[in-house]
C-alpha cells in the first residue's frame, strides 16, 4: 500500500498544473450557465473512462426523510445532474463523491477587484464566482480520478463522481440517493469555510429548524394620520413581540441546560442555539403610525440525535404558551425549511482511512469542524444511511457570505487533489 500511495502521490503532484487549469476552465464557462459547467464536467469524466448520464428532475418531486422546504425557500426549475460512475476491478468498498456546480446568483454590480468568470491568480490564491462555493469540489473530484489513473491503478470499488445542484434546496444529491445510487461511502468535496483547508474533516452536522413569526397588532379606530395620540386604544405588534422574544428566549435556555453533544459543548459551550436572526416591522416606516405587524425570522440549530419533528413542536408548544398567557397576542407562523443532523463517530473505516488521506496530503492529522450547520454532509446518512464526511481546500471571502473577490488557495486545491486521491486508493484499494 506504500508503493501505491507514494505512486498516487507523484501522480498528483505531476498534473497539478493541469487541475489549475481545468478549475479555471469551470470558472470561465459559467458565463455560459450552469449547463455549460455540467456539459465540461461530464465530457472530463467520459476522458477518464466513466460512464456518464445527466439525470433531470424536478426539485419539488423529491420525497425527502427527516427535511422539507417550504415553496417560496426551494428552487423550482428543472435540474440536471451528472453521474459519473468509474467500475471498479472487484473486492474493494464503493464510495459516492459530490459536490455543486451552482453558485450564488450573480450580480453584475459586484464590486469585486478582479474579474468573476476569468479564474485569475493572483498571490497564491485563485478567484472566481462560486469557486470557493463549489466549483472547487468538482474540479477536486475530477482531478482525483485523474491521478489514480495516472499512477497506473484502478481502484477496486466503484468510484461514483457527482455534480449535483443544492442552491436553495435543490437536492441534486437527495434525486440521485433517492433514484437508486448507493455505495458504502460517501464524501461531500468543499472548500472549508472555516478558516483551515485540508487539515480539517467535516463528520459532524447539526440540523437547523428555520421559521418566520409575524405578530400582528391592532390599529386606532380613527382617520387621522397620526396615532400617537391614540396609542393606548391600538395594540402595538411591537410591544407585542417581545412578549414573544421572551418566550423563545425562555425555550433557548431551556433547550441549552437540556440538550448536549460532547463535541459541540466541547466547541462552542452550547449543542443547541435558537437565533432571532431579523426583527422588522411591516409597516411603512412611519414614527406616528402603529405598524400593522412584526415580523421576526429565526433559526434554531440542534445536534445529531434529535428528530426535527420533536423540535419543530417544541417551538409550536411555547408560542402556543406565549398565546394562551396573553389574550392579545396574535401570531402566525411558518415553518420554512428544516434538516436534520448527522455524523460520523471517530471509529468509523471513513473517518480512520481519510485522516490517513489528509495526513499524508498535509503532514498533520486532520481536526474535526462540528460547527457546519446543516452541512450536506447529512444528506448521504439522513437519507440513505451512507457514511459521509466532508473536505475541502482553504478559501475565502465567499459571495454568500457577502464577501468580494471570492478565492481558493492554489496550494491547498492541489493538495486536496492529492488527498482524495489518495483517499480513492485507500478506500476502495487499488491494484
Amino acid at each position: 500500500m506504500t508503493d501505491i500511495a507514494t505512486r498516487v502521490d507523484q501522480a498528483a503532484e505531476a498534473g497539478g498544473e493541469a487541475a489549475v487549469v481545468f478549475l479555471r476552465d469551470l470558472i470561465r464557462l459559467q458565463a455560459g450557465g450552469e449547463e455549460a459547467v455540467q456539459a465540461r464536467v461530464a465530457a472530463a469524466l467520459e476522458d477518464l473512462g466513466c460512464i456518464v448520464e445527466t439525470r433531470r428532475y424536478q426539485p419539488a418531486s423529491i420525497v425527502l426523510r427527516e427535511e422539507f422546504a417550504s415553496e417560496t425557500a426551494m428552487a423550482t426549475e428543472e435540474r440536471a445532474a451528472v453521474i459519473a460512475r468509474f467500475p471498479g476491478s472487484g473486492g474493494g468498498r464503493s464510495v459516492i463523491f459530490f459536490a455543486h456546480p451552482d453558485g450564488e446568483a450573480f450580480q453584475p454590480q459586484h464590486g469585486w477587484l478582479h474579474d468573476p468568470m476569468a479564474g485569475e491568480i493572483d498571490n497564491g490564491r485563485i478567484h472566481g464566482w462560486g469557486v470557493a462555493d463549489d466549483l472547487a469540489g468538482i474540479a477536486t473530484m475530477v482531478e482525483a480520478l485523474r491521478a489514480v489513473r495516472a499512477a497506473g491503478l484502478m481502484p477496486k470499488g466503484d468510484v461514483i463522481l457527482t455534480s449535483t445542484p443544492s442552491k436553495r434546496h435543490a437536492r441534486g444529491v437527495h434525486a440521485l440517493l433517492h433514484g437508486g445510487i448507493t455505495a458504502d461511502a460517501a464524501v461531500y468535496l468543499h472548500p472549508a469555510e472555516s478558516g483551515i483547508g485540508m487539515r480539517e474533516v467535516k463528520a459532524l452536522a447539526s440540523g437547523q429548524l428555520v421559521f418566520r413569526i409575524v405578530v400582528k397588532g391592532r390599529l386606532p379606530a380613527t382617520q387621522e394620520p397620526g396615532h400617537a395620540a391614540f396609542a393606548h386604544t391600538a395594540i402595538n405588534p411591537i410591544d407585542k413581540a417581545m412578549s414573544v422574544l421572551a418566550a423563545l428566549k425562555a425555550l433557548d435556555a431551556r433547550r441549552g441546560a437540556r440538550v448536549h453533544h460532547p463535541a459541540l459543548d466541547a466547541a462552542v459551550g452550547r449543542s443547541t442555539n435558537l437565533l432571532v436572526g431579523d426583527f422588522k416591522t411591516l409597516g411603512d416606516g412611519r414614527a406616528a403610525r402603529i405598524a400593522p405587524a412584526v415580523q421576526l425570522s429565526c433559526a434554531l440549530s440542534f445536534p445529531p440525535g434529535e428528530k426535527l419533528a420533536d423540535v419543530q413542536a417544541e417551538v409550536e408548544a411555547a408560542l402556543a404558551e406565549a398565546v394562551a398567557a396573553d389574550a392579545d397576542l396574535m401570531l402566525e407562523t411558518s415553518f420554512l425549511s428544516g434538516v436534520t443532523g448527522a455524523e460520523v463517530p471517530m471509529d468509523h473505516p471513513l473517518w480512520i482511512e481519510t485522516c490517513e488521506a489528509v495526513r499524508r496530503g498535509t503532514g498533520t492529522l486532520p481536526e474535526i469542524n462540528p460547527m457546519h450547520t446543516s452541512s450536506d454532509i447529512r444528506n448521504p446518512m439522513v437519507q440513505s444511511g451512507i457514511p459521509c464526511v466532508g473536505l475541502g481546500p482553504l478559501c475565502g471571502d465567499l459571495t454568500q457570505n457577502g464577501g468580494r473577490d471570492e478565492w481558493v488557495d492554489v496550494a491547498d486545491y492541489r493538495r486536496g487533489v492529492a488527498v482524495v486521491a489518495a483517499l480513492i486508493a485507500g478506500w476502495c484499494g487499488a491494484d
